[in-house]
């Protein structure tokens, strides 16, 4: 993976095309001491508790970015904060909220995951230590508590629009890019699993005619948003464009969407060349992630394709695994949400053939 802003991609000169205003990180996630490309030009930021911390820094620029907009002209902003990925580190007044919140404990936490789940659960151990669970639970207060600084960037570009009489002709989309486990399956923390912890992300939205409290029923995903983006903006969506416009429900429009009942989840597994500090049982490599306890989050073989089906009559997931065992897990979600109970091995063998000849077809 290339992260933006580095030499061997552009550096920070470099503006992807079709921006006006661009504030961008250079490399990954972080709180403090990072530098930005602003429009092009490098600026570095540092440590101190109120100036440098990337989420307000982040509204700063937004509400500096509204303060040029009016009604008469379209325009498209996107925030994408850090919180709540790691490090997760809360702004300094909120550092000791939610002190006695524990991270919550499903059907599925602290277990592991027994014969039936692919490798990289079959080794995560029976009981997690007191000190993992602890550390787990330090990880969901710490994001919670980065989440309300979010939770203030929301609230004042909220008001900002208002004040400035563009709310009522706005659209706000509230979205991530990926689900968390927190102790699942007696994972520590991460998100490379195909189990819906992992995979489900929320989406709000408020905007002209969008009802209040009305929930989409139909299969969304993350691939919807550009042309969904596209058509409320009265611009013609390109036919090589991933996904389809969700704009039909928003507006309440008599037209339907695609009959869309099933998608594809998707994950390459990762492996580090580099020996894992304190855990000699793992060869190079073989796993990636193995930050507490010498218990891996992810590994070569932990490379996978699942269709899900998601309709009123199903709702079932089934993948199979790029690796030595052949592996395969099916899950009847409405049945067993939690995932606890693989239902691959008694599949339909022709389903099972015609299931790997679906994922695993030549291009």
């Amino acid at each position: 993976m290339k992260l933006y802003g580095k030499n061997e991609v552009g550096g920070v000169k470099h503006i992807p095309p079709g921006w006006d205003k661009w504030v961008g990180l250079v490399g990954n996630s972080c709180y403090y001491n990072y530098t930005l490309s602003i429009n092009g030009k490098k600026v570095e930021h540092g440590s101190d508790p109120q100036k440098d911390y990337l989420t307000n820094v982040i509204l700063e620029h937004s509400l500096e970015f509204l303060s040029q907009q009016n009604e008469s002209s379209p325009f498209f902003m996107f925030l994408s904060p850090p919180s709540p990925h790691a490090p997760f580190t809360p702004f300094s007044r909120f550092k000791s909220k939610f002190s006695n919140l524990s991270a919550p404990r499903t059907p599925n936490f602290g277990m592991n995951g027994g014969m039936r789940k692919h490798w990289l659960l079959r080794q995560t151990p029976k009981i997690l230590p007191p000190s993992v669970i602890e550390s787990i639970d330090d990880v969901f207060r710490n994001r919670w508590r980065t989440l309300l600084s979010v939770d203030e960037m929301v609230y004042e570009v909220y008001v900002n629009l208002k004040k400035r009489k563009l709310l009522e002709n706005t659209y706000i989309f509230f979205t991530s890019d990926n689900g968390f486990h927190l102790g699942q399956f007696s994972l520590p923390w991460d998100k490379r699993q195909l189990y819906e912890f992992d995979v489900r992300v929320p989406l709000l939205v408020r905007g002209p005619a969008v009802e209040k409290g009305v929930e989409i029923k139909h299969p969304v995903l993350n691939i919807d948003l550009a042309p969904t983006f596209l058509e409320l903006a009265n611009i013609s969506i390109p036919a090589d464009v991933d996904g389809e416009s969700f704009a039909p429900y928003l507006k309440k429009s008599k037209e339907k969407l695609s009959n869309r009942t099933s998608f594809i989840i998707e994950h390459q597994g990762e492996s580090t060349n580099e020996p894992i500090p304190g855990c000699p049982q793992y060869m190079a490599g073989e796993v990636h992630t193995c930050e507490i306890d010498c218990i891996c989050e992810d590994s070569w073989n932990n490379t996978y394709t699942c269709v899900r089906q998601l309709s009123d009559k199903e709702n079932l997931i089934s993948c199979t695994f790029k690796d030595r065992e052949d592996f395969g897990e099916a899950y009847n979600i409405t049945e067993d949400p939690f995932q606890l109970k693989n239902v691959f091995p008694s599949l339909n063998a022709d389903f099972s053939v015609h299931l790997r000849k679906l994922l695993y077809k030549s291009p």
